[in-house]
């Protein structure tokens, strides 16, 4: 089957192109480098011909409110619409748990994603995942004499294994409602960067900055049946260089 992969070039995006053709589908990458502008439509009528599902995995870095939701609801309504117009049977979102308890702009953003997909007309299905094993890297990349991360509970997944699920949704009838993600164990997102440094041979310290008292006591955290990741954070820790 085609599946268009919005967001294909991304972390997730990669991995997932790589899933699917490894299952045995073709996948069709959404993105400028493939002539598509998500935020304008411009290019998916003709990259969406002929594919049965869709995968979002679109992301922006703004932690803004406004600009969060102006990008998730062009994007993903222009996405959608051009989905419904090309007959796909399923698309499939990426999201992050917790989101309707958390404040940040962010995630507002991602709920307004959220209720473009529902409200679509096209079958979905919702995938809510943790933040990743990798998600303190890109801040890390900063080589200041002290690392700066979110106080934060999460309970990381690796991108791997949430790339592996979206493959196997894409393979499953839409549920039209959220699944959810997460990795075996809880931790401290201050406490995976300083443990990243070390296996990258670095002593930098980090320090673990306030965003709300809603990140900091696990508002990202599953509240109720989800499924788990088996990798470990350890096992992550050991592909680091």
């Amino acid at each position: 089957m085609r599946v268009a992969v919005a967001g294909g070039t991304g972390l997730v995006g990669k991995l997932v192109v790589t899933g699917l053709s490894a299952a045995g589908h073709e996948p069709v990458v959404l993105a400028r480098s493939a002539g598509v502008d998500l935020t304008t439509g411009a290019g998916l009528a003709e990259r969406l011909a002929g594919c049965g599902a869709v995968v979002d995995v679109t992301n922006v870095v703004t932690m803004r409110r406004a600009a969060a939701i102006e990008f998730f609801t062009k994007a993903t309504g222009n996405l959608v619409t051009a989905a419904r117009e090309a007959g796909a049977g399923h698309v499939i979102a990426l999201s992050i748990v917790g989101i309707d308890r958390a404040k940040l702009g962010y995630y507002q953003g991602k709920l307004a994603q959220e209720r473009v997909v529902a409200e679509s007309g096209v079958p979905y299905t919702i995938l809510r995942a943790t933040q990743f094993f990798e998600f303190p890297v890109p801040l890390l990349a900063h080589r200041f004499p002290i690392a700066a991360m979110p106080r934060m509970l999460s309970q990381p997944v690796a991108a791997a294994d949430v790339a592996e699920a979206i493959v196997e949704l894409v393979d499953t009838a839409p549920t039209g409602r959220t699944v959810e993600i997460a990795g075996p164990e809880r931790l401290r997102m201050a406490e995976v960067a300083r443990r990243i440094e070390r296996a990258r041979g670095s002593r930098r310290p980090v320090l673990s900055i306030p965003l709300g008292r809603d990140l900091a006591s696990g508002a990202l955290i599953p509240q109720g049946e989800h499924l788990t990741g088996p990798t470990t954070f350890a096992d992550y820790l050991a592909t680091v260089r």
